[in-house]
Protein backbone atom coordinates (compact mmCIF):
# COMPACT_ATOMS: atom_id res chain seq x y z
CA UNK A 1 0.00 0.00 0.00
CA UNK A 2 2.80 2.42 0.86
CA UNK A 3 4.55 1.87 -2.58
CA UNK A 4 1.35 2.31 -4.15
CA UNK A 5 0.59 5.58 -2.64
CA UNK A 6 4.12 6.47 -3.32
CA UNK A 7 3.88 5.76 -6.98
CA UNK A 8 0.57 7.91 -6.98
CA UNK A 9 2.38 11.19 -5.63
CA UNK A 10 5.15 10.45 -8.45
CA UNK A 11 2.53 10.49 -10.76
CA UNK A 12 0.55 13.56 -9.48
CA UNK A 13 4.28 15.51 -8.71
CA UNK A 14 5.02 14.26 -12.78
CA UNK A 15 1.75 15.95 -14.45
CA UNK A 16 1.62 18.76 -12.53
CA UNK A 17 5.63 19.69 -13.36
CA UNK A 18 4.31 18.56 -16.98
CA UNK A 19 1.24 20.98 -16.49
CA UNK A 20 3.63 24.08 -15.09
CA UNK A 21 6.18 23.10 -17.96
CA UNK A 22 3.51 23.56 -20.91
CA UNK A 23 1.96 27.10 -19.04
CA UNK A 24 5.04 28.45 -18.58
CA UNK A 25 5.56 27.47 -22.93
CA UNK A 26 2.46 29.07 -23.98
CA UNK A 27 3.54 32.17 -21.58
CA UNK A 28 6.77 31.91 -23.29
CA UNK A 29 5.30 31.85 -26.98
CA UNK A 30 2.16 34.33 -26.22
CA UNK A 31 5.33 37.20 -25.32
CA UNK A 32 7.46 36.16 -28.25
CA UNK A 33 4.79 36.54 -31.15
CA UNK A 34 3.91 40.21 -30.37
CA UNK A 35 7.82 40.85 -30.44
CA UNK A 36 7.66 38.32 -34.00
CA UNK A 37 4.86 40.29 -35.45
CA UNK A 38 7.20 44.48 -34.67
CA UNK A 39 9.87 42.84 -36.09
CA UNK A 40 8.51 41.62 -39.43
CA UNK A 41 8.40 44.35 -41.99
CA UNK A 42 5.60 42.64 -43.96
CA UNK A 43 3.37 43.04 -41.37
CA UNK A 44 1.94 46.56 -40.91
CA UNK A 45 1.95 48.13 -37.40
CA UNK A 46 -1.50 48.34 -35.60
CA UNK A 47 -1.14 51.38 -33.48
CA UNK A 48 -1.59 54.12 -35.94
CA UNK A 49 -2.40 57.67 -34.79
CA UNK A 50 -5.09 59.41 -36.93
CA UNK A 51 -4.04 63.27 -37.35
CA UNK A 52 -7.89 64.50 -37.58
CA UNK A 53 -10.12 62.40 -36.25
CA UNK A 54 -12.67 61.40 -37.53
CA UNK A 55 -17.06 62.79 -36.50
CA UNK A 56 -18.77 59.46 -34.98
CA UNK A 57 -22.28 59.51 -35.76
CA UNK A 58 -25.26 56.55 -36.17
CA UNK A 59 -25.21 55.44 -39.73
CA UNK A 60 -28.84 54.27 -38.94
CA UNK A 61 -30.09 57.19 -37.42
CA UNK A 62 -28.63 59.66 -40.08
CA UNK A 63 -30.10 57.27 -42.55
CA UNK A 64 -33.77 57.35 -41.46
CA UNK A 65 -33.85 60.93 -41.13
CA UNK A 66 -32.43 61.30 -44.62
CA UNK A 67 -35.13 59.27 -45.47
CA UNK A 68 -38.25 60.77 -44.02
CA UNK A 69 -36.80 64.26 -45.24
CA UNK A 70 -37.12 62.50 -48.58
CA UNK A 71 -40.03 61.31 -48.13
CA UNK A 72 -41.45 64.73 -47.08
CA UNK A 73 -39.83 66.41 -49.98
CA UNK A 74 -42.00 64.66 -52.19
CA UNK A 75 -45.19 65.29 -50.67
CA UNK A 76 -47.78 67.95 -51.68
CA UNK A 77 -47.33 69.67 -48.12
CA UNK A 78 -43.96 70.46 -48.46
CA UNK A 79 -44.60 72.06 -52.23
CA UNK A 80 -47.30 73.46 -51.10
CA UNK A 81 -44.95 75.15 -47.98
CA UNK A 82 -42.21 76.03 -49.55
CA UNK A 83 -44.51 77.83 -52.27
CA UNK A 84 -46.24 80.12 -49.49
CA UNK A 85 -42.81 80.69 -48.13
CA UNK A 86 -41.40 81.83 -51.36
CA UNK A 87 -44.75 83.94 -52.03
CA UNK A 88 -44.37 85.54 -48.90
CA UNK A 89 -40.83 86.04 -49.08
CA UNK A 90 -41.46 87.75 -52.60
CA UNK A 91 -44.43 89.82 -51.52
CA UNK A 92 -43.14 91.28 -48.49
CA UNK A 93 -39.59 92.34 -50.07
CA UNK A 94 -41.55 93.62 -52.87
CA UNK A 95 -44.36 95.71 -51.28
CA UNK A 96 -42.49 96.72 -47.81
CA UNK A 97 -40.89 100.21 -47.46
CA UNK A 98 -37.57 100.48 -48.52
CA UNK A 99 -35.78 100.90 -44.86
CA UNK A 100 -38.15 97.23 -43.57
CA UNK A 101 -36.59 95.42 -46.70
CA UNK A 102 -33.71 92.93 -46.18
CA UNK A 103 -34.04 91.14 -49.53
CA UNK A 104 -34.75 93.23 -52.27
CA UNK A 105 -35.35 92.53 -55.77
CA UNK A 106 -33.51 90.38 -57.51
CA UNK A 107 -33.49 87.96 -53.99
CA UNK A 108 -30.25 86.97 -54.31
CA UNK A 109 -30.84 86.19 -50.71
CA UNK A 110 -33.48 84.21 -51.08
CA UNK A 111 -31.71 82.38 -54.23
CA UNK A 112 -28.98 81.26 -51.98
CA UNK A 113 -31.41 79.55 -49.52
CA UNK A 114 -32.89 77.61 -52.05
CA UNK A 115 -29.23 76.64 -53.87
CA UNK A 116 -28.22 75.48 -50.41
CA UNK A 117 -31.42 73.67 -49.65
CA UNK A 118 -31.19 71.68 -53.06
CA UNK A 119 -27.38 71.53 -52.15
CA UNK A 120 -27.69 69.28 -48.82
CA UNK A 121 -31.62 67.66 -50.94
CA UNK A 122 -30.05 66.26 -53.17
CA UNK A 123 -27.14 64.16 -51.14
CA UNK A 124 -29.81 63.28 -48.76
CA UNK A 125 -32.49 61.74 -51.52
CA UNK A 126 -29.47 59.99 -52.94
CA UNK A 127 -28.65 58.67 -49.24
CA UNK A 128 -32.37 57.70 -49.07
CA UNK A 129 -32.48 55.87 -52.51
CA UNK A 130 -29.33 54.22 -51.81
CA UNK A 131 -30.87 52.47 -48.71
CA UNK A 132 -34.07 51.57 -50.70
CA UNK A 133 -31.70 50.36 -53.30
CA UNK A 134 -30.15 47.95 -50.53
CA UNK A 135 -33.30 46.82 -48.71
CA UNK A 136 -34.90 46.02 -52.69
CA UNK A 137 -31.88 44.24 -53.16
CA UNK A 138 -32.09 41.60 -50.14
CA UNK A 139 -36.05 41.99 -50.66
CA UNK A 140 -34.92 40.57 -53.97
CA UNK A 141 -32.36 37.78 -53.10
CA UNK A 142 -35.04 36.78 -50.27
CA UNK A 143 -37.79 36.53 -53.31
CA UNK A 144 -35.46 34.67 -55.24
CA UNK A 145 -34.59 31.82 -52.50
CA UNK A 146 -38.28 31.67 -51.65
CA UNK A 147 -38.85 31.75 -55.42
CA UNK A 148 -35.93 28.62 -55.67
CA UNK A 149 -37.29 26.90 -52.61
CA UNK A 150 -41.28 26.78 -54.33
CA UNK A 151 -39.91 25.68 -57.68
CA UNK A 152 -38.03 22.42 -56.03
CA UNK A 153 -41.09 21.97 -54.12
CA UNK A 154 -43.23 22.30 -57.07
CA UNK A 155 -40.67 19.91 -58.67
CA UNK A 156 -40.93 17.53 -55.84
CA UNK A 157 -44.93 17.61 -55.88
CA UNK A 158 -45.10 17.24 -59.62
CA UNK A 159 -42.57 13.59 -58.94
CA UNK A 160 -44.64 12.81 -56.42
CA UNK A 161 -48.23 12.91 -58.37
CA UNK A 162 -46.54 10.97 -61.44
CA UNK A 163 -45.08 8.14 -59.38
CA UNK A 164 -49.21 8.33 -58.01
CA UNK A 165 -50.53 8.33 -61.29
CA UNK A 166 -48.00 5.44 -62.38
CA UNK A 167 -49.24 3.58 -58.99
CA UNK A 168 -52.56 3.86 -59.83
CA UNK A 169 -52.46 3.10 -63.64
CA UNK A 170 -51.30 -0.37 -62.12
CA UNK A 171 -54.34 -1.06 -59.60
CA UNK A 172 -57.42 -2.58 -60.73
CA UNK A 173 -60.01 0.09 -61.12
CA UNK A 174 -63.83 -1.06 -59.67
CA UNK A 175 -65.23 -1.54 -63.72
CA UNK A 176 -62.44 -3.96 -64.11
CA UNK A 177 -63.11 -6.23 -60.84
CA UNK A 178 -66.86 -5.86 -61.62
CA UNK A 179 -66.38 -7.25 -64.60
CA UNK A 180 -63.78 -9.90 -64.05
CA UNK A 181 -66.51 -10.63 -60.93
CA UNK A 182 -69.27 -11.19 -63.86
CA UNK A 183 -67.36 -13.53 -65.75
CA UNK A 184 -66.23 -15.42 -62.62
CA UNK A 185 -69.64 -15.74 -61.62
CA UNK A 186 -70.78 -16.57 -65.36
CA UNK A 187 -68.21 -19.23 -64.88
CA UNK A 188 -69.62 -21.03 -61.57
CA UNK A 189 -73.11 -21.06 -62.91
CA UNK A 190 -71.52 -23.02 -66.11
CA UNK A 191 -69.90 -25.18 -64.03
CA UNK A 192 -72.39 -25.89 -61.49
CA UNK A 193 -75.32 -26.24 -64.20
CA UNK A 194 -72.99 -28.79 -65.83
CA UNK A 195 -72.66 -30.71 -61.94
CA UNK A 196 -76.17 -30.11 -61.81
CA UNK A 197 -76.54 -31.92 -65.39
CA UNK A 198 -74.30 -34.68 -64.73
CA UNK A 199 -75.78 -35.78 -61.64
CA UNK A 200 -79.50 -35.73 -62.85
CA UNK A 201 -77.70 -37.78 -66.14
CA UNK A 202 -76.41 -40.28 -63.01
CA UNK A 203 -79.65 -40.43 -61.62
CA UNK A 204 -81.09 -41.38 -64.81
CA UNK A 205 -79.06 -43.81 -65.70
CA UNK A 206 -78.69 -45.64 -62.15
CA UNK A 207 -83.14 -45.80 -62.70
CA UNK A 208 -83.26 -47.46 -65.87
CA UNK A 209 -80.62 -49.67 -64.87
CA UNK A 210 -82.30 -50.81 -61.85
CA UNK A 211 -85.30 -51.22 -64.34
CA UNK A 212 -83.72 -53.81 -66.87
CA UNK A 213 -82.45 -55.76 -63.84
CA UNK A 214 -84.32 -56.45 -61.10
CA UNK A 215 -83.52 -57.77 -57.65
CA UNK A 216 -83.57 -61.48 -57.20
CA UNK A 217 -86.38 -62.81 -54.86
CA UNK A 218 -85.46 -62.96 -51.30
CA UNK A 219 -86.18 -66.86 -49.83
Amino acid sequence: MAERSERSDRSDRSDRSDRSELREAKERRERREPRERRERLDTPRDNRRQLVRRPAYDSDAFGVFAEQFARFMGTATFLIYMTLFVVLWVAYNALAPQGAQWDGYPFIFLTLMLSLQASYAAPLILLAQNRQERRDKVIAEQDRQANARAHADMEFLAREVASLRMAVGEVATRDYVRSELRSLLAELDDRVAEAANRIADGRDTSHGAAEDHPAPPTS
